[in-house]
């Protein structure tokens, strides 16, 4: 009789014995969005005309030899008190040219006729 006892004593803590608790953690993790400021100056160039080509090009002979740059729709050419100058640009003609980037990437921003 004590073994019907036992068995039964082992059968009834048996689940107690087994039973797994579980716990459950919720972790909320937040990102930023990514934010990428370009910062883009803008430089001039002073000299005089050596290559005009309306609405495409503009070669400037400066201390630094000539500089080629590429004229954007946006560009203007205007005279030392600000009205825009409709006559194309001439060799010869003293300019400064205000522009954006670097090297072959050189795109006029404005052109500042000084003669």
């Amino acid at each position: 009789m004590s073994k019907t006892i036992l068995g039964l004593a082992c059968a009834l803590i048996a689940p107690l014995a087994f039973a797994q608790t579980s716990t459950t953690t919720t972790e909320q993790t937040t990102t930023a969005p990514t934010t990428t400021t370009t910062t883009q100056s803008t430089t001039y160039t002073a000299g005089t005309v050596t290559t005009y080509t309306p609405g495409k090009t503009v070669v400037v002979k400066s201390t630094e030899g000539p500089v080629s740059f590429a004229l954007g729709t946006a560009a203007n050419i205007v005279d030392a008190a600000g009205k825009v100058v409709t006559a194309p640009l001439r060799a010869g003609q003293r300019v400064r040219v205000y522009y954006t980037g670097t090297g072959d990437s050189r795109t006029v921003e404005r052109v500042i006729v000084e003669d």
